[in-house]
């Protein structure tokens, strides 16, 4: 048997980025408020946030439209039916 090895990807672009600004922000380089030196680490999420919000709030109206036009397809054709059934008596 062949043993399973597993390897982290590293600290990624951002966790590079976000060190890079903390060094710069404890060395006196850059005068950012905090909030911007971490901005690394929370703003993909608020963009991720963003984009499933996005896809929600212009998904929505989509299937609802889907919605109204099969119900009024299959109304109509229950209706066609009912007359069928009806005219036949």
């Amino acid at each position: 048997m062949s043993a399973r090895q597993t390897q982290s990807g590293g600290i990624g672009l951002t966790g590079a980025v976000f060190l890079v600004f903390i060094v710069l922000k404890l060395i006196g380089e850059i005068d950012w408020s905090w909030w911007w030196v971490t901005a690394p680490l929370w703003m993909p999420l608020c963009a991720a946030f963003a984009i499933i919000g996005a896809v929600f709030i212009f998904a929505w109206p989509v299937a609802l439209i889907a919605s109204v036009i099969e119900t009024r397809r299959r109304n109509k054709r229950l209706t066609e039916q009912w007359k069928q059934t009806r005219g036949g008596l």
